[in-house]
């Protein structure tokens, strides 16, 4: 898992946020006038806070992206202590460039950002030869948002009208460590939109008129699962577990969230490859990357151990704002 989370790469991430809601004009490319290609390969990367190599709010704006809708989903397992310490420290300036992009009308940006966790309540055995099987019973989120009242505001998550966002941003950011040891950032996903919708827990956050945006952060795969009581051999392969649920659920849910295809779009920041850098140690993420190839020109899949991540976030950017200027109606 990275262990800094650098401004330049968390400046991407929030002009790629912004760029969805805003922006629908043709791209010349990151800054250069290079076309970036298909597999990301062969462009230049624009500027730390740029939009296809303009400020941020000086893009022509989408009529049809006004609003967004955020939802991040931070791994809140042992390893990530560093690097939600980083993010916390790196929010004020996700909350500059949000706050300064504009419409096309001149409007600010109407978005709003909750924070949940890759951990569901869990019981299952760990194999462990010589010892027999280890019982285990963790505790998680379930998909419930962080609760922002101990960060200073009433509701689940912080609005671009709230007062202090950069605070409450940074409070949020900090979901702790004590999360299960088995990553489920996609079942998390669908229990927000799902069942912690249903209970009232998440209720109000959806919007019908809003891109719905999903940055997933992780340093380990997906092990979404719905069952308890299994055994984990503890070799951290998702792929040999069985009853992993089919990735074209999660999809499935995220279609009738957003209230159609297309009105949805993700970026999965995690491990390309089982790798180490300077940012820290990654599983690879196969099943992710999976997940991402699902959601089709709407994904987009940056190594969280590239030690420059400015170029993966560029790809995301594009990613996010050719779906914004094909946001279709609603069904």
């Amino acid at each position: 898992m990275l262990k800094s989370l650098s401004v330049l790469g968390l400046a991407g991430l929030v002009a790629v946020v912004a760029s969805a809601c805003g922006s629908s004009s043709s791209r010349e490319g990151f800054g250069d006038g290079t076309t970036p290609a298909a597999d990301g390969t062969g462009t230049t990367p624009a500027p730390a806070g740029t939009i296809g190599g303009k400020p941020a709010g000086e893009n022509p704006a989408a009529d049809e992206c006004q609003k967004m809708d955020i939802i991040f989903v931070v791994d809140d397992s042992g390893s990530m202590e560093q690097e939600q310490t980083n993010l916390a420290a790196n929010f004020p300036k996700f909350v500059t460039v949000l706050d300064s992009f504009k419409t096309k009308s001149g409007a600010k940006l109407d978005y709003r950002v909750a924070v949940t966790t890759t951990g569901r309540d869990v019981k299952y055995s760990i194999e462990a030869p010589g010892f027999g099987n280890i019982p285990m019973d963790e505790k998680g989120d379930d998909g419930a948002f962080k609760n922002t009242k101990s960060c200073g505001a009433a509701t689940r998550w912080v609005d671009h009208t709230d007062a202090d966002k950069a605070t409450r941003f940074s409070c949020l950011a900090k979901v702790g460590t004590g999360g299960p040891s088995i990553e489920m950032p996609l079942e998390s996903l669908k229990l927000s939109l799902t069942d912690r919708v249903a209970d009232g827990t998440n209720a109000g956050f959806l919007r019908p008129d809003a891109l719905l945006a999903v940055v997933i952060l992780t340093d380990e795969d997906d092990c979404s699962r719905e069952d308890n009581n299994f055994i984990y051999k503890g070799d951290g392969a998702c792929e040999t577990m069985d009853h992993v649920q089919p990735l074209t659920d999660y999809v499935s849910v995220l279609d009738t969230a957003a209230k159609g295809p297309g009105r949805w779009a993700t970026a999965v920041i995690a491990g390309d490859k089982a790798c180490k850098s300077s940012f820290g140690n990654a599983a690879e993420a196969k099943r992710l990357k999976s997940f991402v190839g699902l959601a089709g020109k709407n994904g987009t899949f940056s190594s969280i151990c590239d030690g420059d991540l400015s170029g993966s976030l560029q790809k995301a950017l594009d990613t996010f704002d050719a779906a914004c200027k094909s946001f279709p109606a609603v069904r």
